[in-house]
């Protein structure tokens, strides 16, 4: 979709379905088309500012904010421009309806993959910019002065010439109604006074003292409740259930059918609603997928690691099979990594509020226009009449980046008109149903010269696909180069080694069990993969595992500097305390590079502390150092949860996990310190809340080497008995 498409039912639907994937945009993003979205007596300087008569200044943010930032520092980045107080800033979510109606002049809503700010810096800012210009034009034409002798500070304008001063909420009015420039020049960050600093977040407040509004807690008048179950079984289907044994309990519940696989029980509370659903007698067809376990799932996997089996050739550099027939010593293991969960805060929910005429939803979503894409296709309305509000989510990784619940909201909404609708997943169901970290094996051999010089690497996946999940159309030849992330030869997720012969391959499996994007996606295994075994490659070559990374980072500088921060800040050429033990890793994912070493201790053989971890992150641009160290920080807990704690299993084609009895999380005393190194090199935008989760893991699974001689290749670790002291 760009500026300028019809809005055809089909149309949209068609686009919106790829949404998650990254849009093309042929957009007049900084001015765009006016439209009468600000409130009265507040002029909308152009779509991203609005400027009140007492100067306090609305900042529009298109993507979500889930916990990791966004928020604040695209309004660093907009305010920056704007040349306004920072404390005269609030903010405000336009929706994808208005976006639609203005010819997308906000842009992609969508919220995932480390874009949220780098994704979008450009033309926020450049919206900043305009809005300071069009400000600075406004005060000229009152004074006859030229724009130029006009200079914009703290939301003041100032001509030095002629001492006036004046605000920019009195000409704000003046200023909407001109022109916007057709270009203006951005600031190089090296000038910046709001963006680059470790302002505080401006959600806290609201979080804080709870007046904070999420999905889950909209309420609306004559609201409805609905409790959800869908088949167990995936690809299985509803046969039937029976009201007749729910009449007359409580909150007259009333059941009804959600498309092709599920049943809902709508009452005036939602315990009430959960209760009778508990008591609804249903009947499934489970369909082909009853018999399938997590047992049969490894087995299809382990086909994919056979040289028979086809695999797409992901990078490539001279001949490492030859090299690897011809090595004098070969090293080679398999590691595994599990389906995993988002297990986010907040269960999934949506509100909707269908009429014949229009139908609305509110609800937190990592993507607002695939949301409102949902919402027009399960309506069946047209798009002029339909659209989503979007609330700050408790959370997200990754899972409220599809839509199947909003889907599932609107057809409940559909068989109560007029009436407003709330859809609540119980936390089993968010358990059971959920769109999973994908699920991987991995075959790497190494091979030596008489020399005991690394000749080669082969690398060869199996596993899930999310993109032939998603958008099977963009799987070419049956390979997914989406699977090698950080083992790639160039973008943004590419490999930080060079090695003399190198072969990477994807074998793509699909189980029957739906894969989703999960906080860092494939960086998650992948790193744990290489990382693990360029250990194995270091004691193999009786080097230091440190010294041993350095010498195949000749040609990645950037890879480097971040190795060589952690391993100065943890003291790596000095020896550790007694009785504690160092790990490292290094990866690159989401245009930034990032290294982690890692200090543990480890008792009665399978018993780990953690005392503590650094970690150092290249984003090339850092708009809130502060919280960069946060989002390091807060990636760690859920990136050691998973090596912990995590794994989804099935059995009889369910999930055996329900809550979080069974799929736990780290505590805060077995939380490390964290020491964040932000070094930010200029000159590119790389993510931040995704790259670093991938390096905990590996850094604290070397250091457990160090500690005992045991290599573990298979996450998480609770199934070989070990655990956090």
């Amino acid at each position: 979709m760009t500026q300028g498409f019809s809005p055809s039912r089909r149309g949209f639907i068609v686009g919106g379905a790829t949404l998650g994937a990254g849009l093309a945009l042929g957009l007049d993003i900084p001015g765009g088309p006016r439209g009468a979205l600000a409130e009265e007596g507040a002029p909308e300087v152009n779509a991203w500012v609005v400027v009140r008569p007492d100067d306090a200044v609305v900042i529009r943010i298109a993507r979500s904010e889930m916990g990791q930032g966004t928020l604040t520092g695209l309004a660093q980045l907009v305010a920056e421009e704007l040349e306004c107080a920072w404390e005269n800033v609030t903010t405000e979510y336009p929706t994808p309806g208005q976006n639609l109606s203005r010819k997308r002049v906000w842009g992609d809503f969508a919220t995932g993959g480390s874009r949220g700010i780098r994704g979008s810096q450009e033309y926020v800012r450049k919206g900043g910019a305009t809005a300071r210009e069009m400000l600075i034009q406004a005060a000229a034409n009152q004074w006859e002065v030229p724009a130029g002798e006009i200079q914009a500070e703290r939301g003041l304008l100032i001509h030095a010439p002629s001492g006036q001063v004046t605000t920019f909420g009195k000409v704000a009015e003046a200023a909407s109604k001109l022109k916007p420039p057709a270009d203006v020049a951005l600031k190089d960050p090296s000038e910046w006074k709001i963006a680059g600093k470790s302002l505080l977040r401006l959600d806290t407040a609201e979080k804080t003292d709870g007046s904070m509004v999420y999905g889950i807690d909209v309420k609306l008048p004559g609201l409805l409740n609905a409790a959800i179950k869908d088949c167990p079984v995936f690809g299985g289907r509803l046969k039937s259930f029976d009201e007749t044994k729910i009449a007359g309990l409580p909150g007259s519940p009333r059941a009804v059918k959600v498309g092709d696989s599920a049943v809902a029980v709508v009452a005036d509370s939602w315990w009430r609603a959960k209760k009778a659903l508990d008591a609804l007698p249903i009947v499934w067809d489970e369909g082909p997928n009853a018999s399938v376990s997590s047992e049969s799932i490894a087995a299809f996997l382990a086909e994919g690691l056979d040289d028979a089996a086809p695999a797409g050739v992901g990078n490539k550099v001279g001949d490492a099979k030859a090299a690897i027939a011809g090595a004098k010593k070969v090293v080679e293991s398999v590691y595994s990594y599990p389906y995993q969960n988002h297990a986010a805060m907040e269960p999934l929910n949506a509100t909707a509020l269908y009429t014949p005429e229009r139908c609305e939803v509110w609800t937190g979503t990592q993507n607002g226009e695939a949301a409102f894409a949902a919402v027009v296709a399960a309506s069946g309305l047209p798009p002029e009449k339909c659209d989503v509000h979007k609330h700050i989510l408790g959370g997200g990784f990754g899972r409220r980046g599809f839509t199947d619940y909003v889907t599932q909201a609107v057809l409940v909404a559909k068989q109560f008109p007029d009436t407003p609708v709330k859809l609540l997943w119980s936390r089993e169901e968010d358990m059971q149903h959920g769109k999973y970290h994908p699920i991987t094996q991995c075959k790497l051999t190494g091979a030596f010269d008489e020399n005991n010089q690394l000749t080669a690497l082969r690398i060869r996946l199996s596993g899930q696909s999310i993109t032939a999940s998603i958008r099977p159309e963009a799987i070419k030849d049956g390979f997914d180069p989406g699977a090698l992330q950080g083992l790639a030869a160039t973008g943004d997720a590419a490999l930080g080694y060079d090695f003399p012969n190198l072969l990477v391959e994807h074998a793509m499996r699909n189980p029957p069990v739906p894969p989703g994007f999960w906080r860092g996606v494939n960086i998650n295994h992948n790193a744990i993969y290489l990382e693990s075994f360029i250990d194995e490659l270091a004691h193999e070559a009786g080097a230091d595992p440190y010294a041993f990374r350095r010498s195949l980072m000749g040609k990645h500088p950037k890879q480097r500097a971040v190795l060589d921060a952690v391993a100065e800040r943890i003291g790596w050429k000095a020896a550790p305390p007694k009785g504690v033990f160092r790990g490292l890793a290094s990866f690159m994912g989401f245009g930034s590079y990032v290294a982690a070493a890692a200090e543990i201790s480890v008792s009665e053989g399978n018993r780990i502390k953690i005392h503590r971890i650094v970690a150092a992150t290249d984003p090339g641009t850092a708009v809130n150092p502060a919280q960069i160290e946060r989002q390091i920080a807060g990636s760690f807990v859920y990136g050691l949860s998973a090596l912990f704690y995590g794994g989804i299993t099935l059995q009889d084609g369910r999930v055996a996990q329900a809550n979080f009895d069974t799929y736990d999380s780290m505590r805060i005393k077995d939380m490390p310190k964290v020491e964040a190194i932000v070094m930010p090199s200029g000159g590119f935008w790389g993510g931040v809340g995704e790259p670093t989760i991938c390096v905990a893991a590996p850094a604290v699974l070397n250091a457990f080497f160090a500690a005992t001689g045991q290599r573990i290749r298979h996450v998480p670790l609770k199934n070989g008995n070990v655990a956090f002291v």
